[in-house]
């Protein structure tokens, strides 16, 4: 029995973690959850999965769910706890296999480091972790020997094509991007993108900060951040390719020449269900990928005059350092602002060249510690934040 602490329960891939976990009842078991302020939806995984770590992000959330569980549930729980240190508790309880983090924002970043020190398996959903502290994170999973599974589609998918290979057989890693709702659409009618229109993502349906990501390229920036992280390969060796149609997750063309590429449906339980019963495999809930139905498979070069948030992360992993911090906590900033109708979509990447190049000439952080993290990520919001401010 593999025992599972998810962070961010009651977000869609905490949701879809629950559902994979249901399905393997016999393999699987919740032992902790936690999540933000969706109390309602917490108490009721909390009856339906009985774990023995609760943690929400404030005391009132808490209280709410503690309200809502049956006197029998509510026995059974022998951790209720809020704020962020809840994380770290549910992440570092001592009878927890593997701690899936669906979770956003620096305090889920302290929760994986811990839980990796702590000898925990990190199933990894969350960009902001290697985006923000890839070095600091691959460099204590190392000394720990603790393995890091990704759960990204894309990144799920290399590696399960780099299965049982060592790195000097990889030539190139190859990213697929959907393209978002604006892959046709051009750079002059950008200006009048609305949100609704950004949040109609083609192929996926995600929360609504990834969607934006996906619309401006910038998701698939971060994924490039993080697979040099992940897979140790070069920053030059790593690709991104539009694949409007999303049944090839990703690809690893190998120093022969050979392309080994992952095709699946659209659905995250199964890379959900690929970290949590890997090295093995096992059945699944979800329906196989009918070739057939497939059609043409497509394949292009991304635009970057139209979508420049891909080439400000290259140039953001590059520099090193806080760059990834500033380039990640930027855009949060303008995704924000863009949703919330102060700003307009072709200000999302502007906003973060600007923080980019401010941060360049503060002589950043070259190794930075969670501390430094932590300090450069408040810096940029707070830089974003007040040039929004002064334009609106």
């Amino acid at each position: 029995m593999k025992r599972i602490a998810i962070l961010g329960s009651t977000g869609s891939i905490g949701c879809s973690a629950l559902s994979i976990i249901e399905a393997h009842a016999d393999r699987l078991q919740v032992v902790g959850l936690a999540a933000g302020a969706n109390a309602v939806m917490m108490a009721r995984q909390v009856e339906r999965f009985q774990p023995r770590a609760v943690a929400m992000a404030t005391a009132d959330a808490l209280t709410q769910v503690r309200s809502r569980l049956g006197a029998d549930t509510a026995a059974h729980v022998t951790r209720f706890v809020h704020g962020p240190d809840g994380l770290v508790d549910v992440a570092t309880q001592p009878d927890v296999d593997l701690v899936l983090c669906a979770s956003s924002g620096t305090a889920a970043l302290e929760a994986v480091v811990t839980a990796i020190r702590a000898g925990k398996t990190i199933a990894l959903a969350n960009k902001e972790v290697l985006v923000m502290a890839g070095a600091l994170v691959m460099r204590e999973a190392q000394a720990h020997d603790v393995a890091i599974l990704p759960v990204d589609s894309e990144h799920n998918a290399i590696h399960q094509c780099l299965h049982g290979r060592s790195s000097a057989e990889v030539a190139r890693l190859i990213l697929t991007a959907s393209g978002g709702p604006f892959r046709e659409r051009s750079l002059d009618r950008l200006a009048d993108v609305s949100p609704e229109d950004a949040l109609s993502h083609p192929t996926w349906k995600m929360g609504r900060k990834i969607t934006i990501d996906s619309a401006t390229l910038m998701n698939k920036g971060l994924e490039v951040i993080e697979a040099h992280w992940l897979f140790d390969v070069p920053t030059d060796r790593i690709e991104v390719v539009v694949h409007p149609q999303s049944v090839v997750h990703s690809l690893v063309e190998l120093c022969d020449g050979a392309v080994v590429a992952q095709l699946g449906v659209t659905d995250m339980r199964l890379p959900i269900q690929y970290a949590f019963s890997w090295p093995e495999r096992w059945t699944s809930p979800v329906p196989p990928l009918d070739l057939l139905a497939c059609g043409t498979l497509e394949f292009e070069a991304p635009d970057h005059a139209r979508f420049p948030c891909l080439g400000l992360a290259y140039a953001a992993l590059s520099a090193g350092g806080t760059h990834p911090v500033v380039l990640n906590a930027a855009n949060e900033v303008a995704v924000a602002s863009f949703l919330n109708r102060r700003v307009r979509f072709p200000a999302i990447p502007r906003l973060v060249e600007r923080a980019l190049d401010r941060h360049t000439r503060m002589a950043p952080d070259r190794d930075p510690s969670l501390d430094a993290i932590r300090a450069a990520d408040e810096w940029a919001r707070a830089f974003t934040q007040e040039v929004v401010r002064l334009e609106t």
